[in-house]
Formats: structure tokens, sequence, C-alpha cells
């Protein structure tokens, strides 16, 4: 026998889901200014009862927990609406960073509180896809001698990635004016080998490419 939810209930699973939205949305700002904050100041700055953001969250762990999966899924989705076929290594790593720093914000919370709260293991795993592209990216641009072979592709990606997190935290801090992150990207391809001049015309290739889409 189907049966049919009622008009009650389907408010209520609303109301639950929007509720969520804005605890996740108000823990990730409020995380980002103090670390420590408690999950009573959370509940506050959302405008909901402690009992309801328990509802969601019977700890801190868990909201946590629930932020680095969020900056993770988030990641994960920028890269690959970022994937273009027959990509040049230098342009597949420059959409990649582009990408990456327009969910700037999730990337730095999943960092900062996932290496606090979660555990290195735990940000590893979560950033595994990500990571795994950007070394095969680098390892086929040192075949192809545009990216710096003077340490292996694992080693490089994660000296890159210390690189694109110090820049963000850098932005967050006092916003320079790279909205898009073409700096940023340019900075990060030069630290990959790539010449300046051909890193600055990569940026400006890709913002043709945006100014047509958006078009």
């Amino acid at each position: 026998m189907q049966t049919t939810a009622t008009p009650g209930r389907t408010v209520q699973r609303r109301d639950a889901h929007s509720n969520r939205r804005r605890i996740l949305a108000t823990a990730r700002r409020e995380l980002r200014e103090d670390p420590d904050a408690s999950l009573d100041s959370i509940s506050q700055a959302a405008g909901v009862a402690r009992r309801t953001l328990y509802g969601h969250f019977p700890s801190r762990h868990a909201l946590i927990a629930d932020l680095t999966q969020e900056a993770g899924h988030a990641l994960r989705q920028a890269c690959a609406g970022a994937r273009t076929a027959d990509a040049d290594p230098v342009e597949a790593l420059t959409r990649m960073v582009l990408a990456a720093w327009t969910v700037g914000d999730h990337y730095r919370v999943l960092i900062a509180l996932g290496r606090r709260h979660q555990g290195e293991e735990e940000i590893r795993s979560t950033l595994a896809p990500a990571r795994a592209e950007a070394v095969a990216t680098l390892r086929r641009g040192q075949r192809e001698g545009v990216f710096a072979d003077h340490f292996p592709a694992p080693v490089l990606a994660q000296a890159l990635e210390a690189l694109m997190l110090a820049l963000a935290e850098e932005n967050a801090a006092c916003p320079w004016a790279d909205p898009r992150g073409e700096a940023a990207a340019t900075a990060f391809l030069v630290a990959a080998g790539v010449a300046p001049q051909r890193a600055a015309l990569q940026q400006e290739v890709i913002g043709r490419d945006r100014g047509a889409g958006a078009g």
C-alpha cells in the first residue's frame, strides 16, 4: 500500500534541511574566525536552538566531520567541472588551481579543521582524488618537459598544495585583487617550473574562454 507524506511532515523535512544548511554555513564561518568556537556559540550565531543543532550534530566532532566531508565534496565537484578533454598539462593544472580557488573557504576549513580534529589520515583520504589527479598531471608535464623535475611528482604536488593553502589563507586574511584566482594560478605554475611568460599567457587564454562561456 502506497503512503503519501503529509504536508506537515514535508514542511518539517524542509525546515530540517534548511536548518542543517544554515548550521553548516554558520559553523564554517565561525570556526574560520575562531577554531575553538563552541557548539553553543555556533547555534546562537545560526539563530537555532541548541537542541536543534544537537539534533543534527550530537557532538563537535560530528559537526567538523560533516564540514570536512562537505569541503572535500566541493573540491571534487569543482575539479571535475574544470576538466577539459585533450588539455595539455599546463592548461590542466591551471584549470585545477582556478577550480580550487572557487571553493577556497571550503578548502581552508577542510585543511585547518580536518588536520586539527580529524587527523592527517582522514585528510589524506578526503583529498586523495584531487591529489592523484594533480600528481598524474605533474608527471605528464615532467615527461613533456614543461614542469620542473628536480622533485618526484608526488613531492612537488605536496609543495604546491602548501603554496595553494598559503595563498588562500593570505587572500582570506587580507583580500587582494585576485577574485578569480588568476594571479594565484600564475604563481602556482611558476612554482611548478613553468616560464613566467607562459604562465601569464595561460591565464589570458583561459580568461578568454571564461568570457566566451559567460557570453
